[in-house]
């Protein structure tokens, strides 16, 4: 592996009072065995931020904005748009906005050449290293666009463009808000097409390499791959709507059918069993796929089929245990960085999209509830605990939904736990987004190998690792790559509206609030700036160690990778471990094409953060007797 590595001090930026100047951070060598924590400062003070993809739909105004912007300096090419031009957008936009987002671009052309995205391939190709196992990826949210198909007199001037991923999306979202929200939502009872809607997931590379132009997503692992040999016939990508719940793939798009038969064929044709490559939600939807495969109920593949066909898994970035961020963003349509942005850029994102619209459109994409956190207070703690805590620690993250009590009726009476949040989410939504999760997903902890046999005739559990358990697949190899040392949202204080009534959310984000390591209502723990590392690492590391959820002992390997970003690059540069800007790391493309070529039983363990220490501390027990090492 890498040898000394080298890193920035974690957390925001900081300052004792608005006169005082922030407090200077030291660098320290990080060595492999190191710990990585989060150092929460107090009163952090705005700055701005990089140009890095939020896996949620609020940031898209700051997309929007951003490659506007991008026209100065040439990166980004932008194309005139039937009758409307970019230089056209700007006139939509409010001045004050346009100036401040216009650093967040600044400096990404300089910075884009700084490694070239072919070299890890051929330095591999050069090694000896060839195409050996196909490779099929699983991108994950929002990164797949959305075509419209639709022929009915709404969708026809959008018939074959993408609503999603494109900048036919920011056209219409500015221009043709209603239209747009009409076409990106799914029925609110049916979680299928709207009447006389129809999205469809883009197909191919083209779906996942870009999200919008010059704004890449996978393409650095393609080049790679390409590089050191892989073209159509030996890699492919399985992209899929991503609004859509996970029954619901296979229901409308026959989406695990197709994956089955994508995995089939390569293995057939290449005599060569696949390498599986996911990425954020991606990885639940393998996880959910192999118990499919596998059931009677599903795919009819039998127990042996995942040994049959996949020599490995390369999970990275997966989100296996869901987010935090999730459950306030379809709480009330906010996080970080909504709450957080400069009053030009909050008076831009409410003017075109504000929290009553996102929370709505979030909850009508029940694939986006997916990532609803799993495992409960037993995972992520209770009002004084949690097992991420840091000693010294003035808020337990446990303490998740914080609430300034007696503000009026609505407010409710305590703060709340995880679980605690789920239920006042449950309580607070329409019937038909309960009815919609609770048909869907599960969040619960199975403590018996009694427990997780059981549940695996119960669809809703697939998602859920705590609950289900790893394929009977004795020599399938698991990698989890992931990020670590980037300040991720963790817990968060709220506010009742003053007025109830005139708004359809029962509470925000408290965005005024500064004080101690709260910033503007948001606490940051440990993860890779989008995903917790509890999420990314608990199974990893321990869960999947217990012989209930890995009967089989599937090999599982963990490479962390430490935040390394480059100052000035937008993107992070060669050794960012940001949850997507990681997919044009080195190190982890290094990683993806030492399994491709059949070398992965080279790769070692490195462990660089807490992770074990607060796996420990989770209160999910062995068995007696259990031991799945």
């Amino acid at each position: 592996m890498a040898s000394t590595l080298r890193r920035r001090a974690v957390g925001a930026d900081t300052s004792e009072s608005s006169s005082q100047a922030p407090t200077p951070r030291d660098e320290s060598p990080v060595k492999p065995g190191d710990k990585v924590k989060v150092v929460h400062d107090h009163k952090p003070k705005m700055r701005k931020r990089r140009n890095t993809f939020i896996f949620l739909l609020g940031i898209v105004f700051g997309l929007v904005a951003a490659g506007f912007l991008a026209k100065s300096n040439d990166l980004i090419e932008l194309p005139e748009i039937g009758e409307l031009s970019m230089d056209s957008f700007l006139d939509v936009l409010p001045a004050g906005l346009v100036k401040d987002m216009r650093d967040l671009v600044k400096g990404e052309r300089d910075f884009v050449d700084s490694y070239d995205s072919f070299s890890v391939g051929l330095k591999a190709r050069s090694e000896g290293l060839s195409v050996h196992h196909p490779v099929i990826m699983v991108p994950g949210v929002i990164s797949t666009g959305l075509e419209s198909w639709g022929t009915a007199n709404i969708s026809r001037p959008y018939f074959r463009k993408r609503l999603w991923g494109s900048w036919t999306m920011m056209r219409a979202l500015v221009m043709d808000k209603e239209i747009w929200k009409k076409h990106i939502m799914l029925d609110k009872k049916t979680g299928l097409d709207p009447p006389n809607i129809k999205l469809r997931a883009a197909q191919g590379f083209d779906a996942t390499d870009f999200f919008i132009t010059g704004y890449w997503i996978w393409s650095k692992i393609l080049e790679n791959l390409a590089s050191l040999g892989y073209d159509p016939t030996s890699s492919f990508t399985a992209a899929y709507d991503w609004r859509l719940s996970y029954q619901d793939l296979e229901l409308r798009d026959q989406y695990f059918s197709r994956l089955k038969s994508y995995v089939e064929l390569a293995h057939q044709f290449s005599g060569q069993k696949v390498v599986l490559t996911s990425h954020s939600m991606g990885s639940q939807v393998l996880f959910y796929f192999f118990h499919w495969v596998a059931s009677a109920h599903g795919g009819k593949g039998g127990d042996d089929w995942v040994e049959r066909h996949v020599e490995a898994w390369i999970n990275i970035s997966g989100c296996m245990l869901g987010a935090v961020k999730d459950v306030t963003a379809i709480l009330s349509g906010e996080m970080r960085d909504t709450a957080q942005l400069n009053s030009f850029a909050v008076y831009g994102l409410e003017k075109f999209l504000n929290k009553d619209e996102r929370a709505e459109i979030f909850r009508a994409m029940p694939g986006m509830s997916a990532m609803l956190p799993l495992g409960g207070d037993a995972v992520w703690g209770n009002l004084t605990w949690a097992p991420d805590d840091l000693p010294g620690q003035k808020n337990s993250f446990g303490s998740f939904l914080n609430f300034r009590r007696g503000a009026n009726w609505t407010t409710p009476d305590k703060n709340l736990t995880v679980s605690g949040a789920m239920q006042y989410l449950m309580e607070t939504a329409d019937t038909w987004y309960k009815d919609q999760i609770q048909r869907s997903y599960s969040h619960g902890v199975a403590h018996t190998s009694a427990e997780v046999e059981a549940n695996e005739l119960d669809y809703r559990k697939w998602i859920n690792p705590l609950e289900t358990r790893l394929p009977l697949a004795p020599n399938l190899k698991i990698y989890c790559f992931y990020g670590v040392g980037k300040p991720t949202e963790r817990s968060y204080y709220y506010r009742t509206p003053e007025f109830p009534g005139f708004t359809n959310l029962n509470a925000t984000i408290d965005t005024g609030l500064i004080v101690d390591d709260i910033d503007h209502g948001v606490i940051m723990g440990e993860g890779d700036g989008t995903v917790n590392l509890l999420s990314t690492g608990y199974m990893c590391s321990k869960g999947w160690r217990m012989k209930r959820y890995n009967p089989a002992g599937v090999k599982v390997s963990v490479v962390e990778m430490p935040h390394e970003p480059e100052r000035f690059n937008p993107r992070g540069g060669p050794n960012t471990a940001d949850h997507v800007d990681i997919l044009g790391r080195q190190t982890l493309n290094e990683l993806i094409l030492r399994v491709a070529a059949g070398k992965g039983f080279m790769i070692e363990d490195n462990i660089v953060s807490n992770i074990k220490e607060y796996a420990e501390k989770v209160k999910v027990y062995e068995e007696e007797n259990e031991n799945g090492e």
